[in-house]
């Protein structure tokens, strides 16, 4: 995995054009606040994106990495929560002032679109979930790694987060690469019922922790009540316990 600076030309295979150019570099506007944005492509032969650098990024920047969701981002499905998580995200990021999104090519948790559909007439068909579609399908449930992100973070000078997400893995990848993880959980509510299956499956196979009103968990897995309660062992040790990476879940 190689983080690309700048565009695939250099200054003198565009007639006209400098360095300064050439810098993927700008401002952004987004519900009336204007933010400087540095755009990093990650390279990757199967889990590639873009690393967006909003603003000034403090010691501890707020990070979200993020897989794409067509159906949630762009088309703003009720039925799964990818569209809020990043919407949130940013919102977040805004009010801060700065913070980084990863934007990974990773649709349907890796498997690609059109395997995502088929996925979801197979979750019609049979009743099951999307995680036990894919298996049905022979698909990995998920797909998706996060090594080169954390790679990508560390090469730009990063090494502590405050991480935006319900997802173990993500801060698995993080916290094993030598990153400092500090996680910022995302509360979602989905309107439909197949929205609300989908958050429940999540949290069957996968082990997220969805923030739900009755479910008083985000004091437990805070970084500082972790480390205080079990001295010299990795705070997220206990959210991970039993989730093998790659598994089932």
């Amino acid at each position: 995995m190689t983080i690309i600076e700048s565009v695939p030309h250099t200054p003198d295979a565009v007639p006209g054009r400098g360095v300064e150019d050439l810098r993927p570099d700008h401002l952004f506007s987004r519900n009336g606040t204007q933010l400087r944005v540095r755009v990093h492509a990650l390279d990757s032969d199967t889990d590639g994106g873009h690393l967006l650098v909003f603003g000034e990024l403090g010691e501890r920047p707020l990070v979200r990495v993020h897989s794409r969701c067509l159906y949630g981002d762009a088309l703003g499905s009720d039925d799964c929560d990818c569209g809020p998580e990043l919407a949130l995200s940013m919102d977040r990021i805004q009010a801060e002032g700065g913070g980084v999104l990863v934007y990974l090519e990773q649709e349907g948790r890796g498997a690609g679109l059109l395997w995502k559909a088929i996925g979801y007439r197979a979750s019609e068909q049979y009743g099951i979930d999307t995680f036990a579609s894919y298996e049905r399908l022979g698909l990995d449930p998920d797909a998706r790694r996060y090594e080169h992100v954390a790679k990508a973070l560390l090469d730009l000078g990063i090494h502590q987060v405050r991480l935006l997400t319900n997802n173990p893995e993500k801060l698995r990848a993080l916290a094993e690469a030598g990153i400092a993880v500090e996680v910022i959980p995302l509360a979602i509510q989905l309107r439909t019922d197949r929205g609300r299956r989908y958050l429940d499956a999540k949290i069957r196979h996968r082990k997220h922790m969805i923030p739900r009103d009755f479910a008083p968990w985000a004091p437990q897995y805070s970084a500082s009540a972790e480390v205080a309660a079990v001295p010299g062992r990795p705070w997220w040790a206990r959210w991970l316990r039993g989730f093998r990476p790659g598994g089932r879940g």
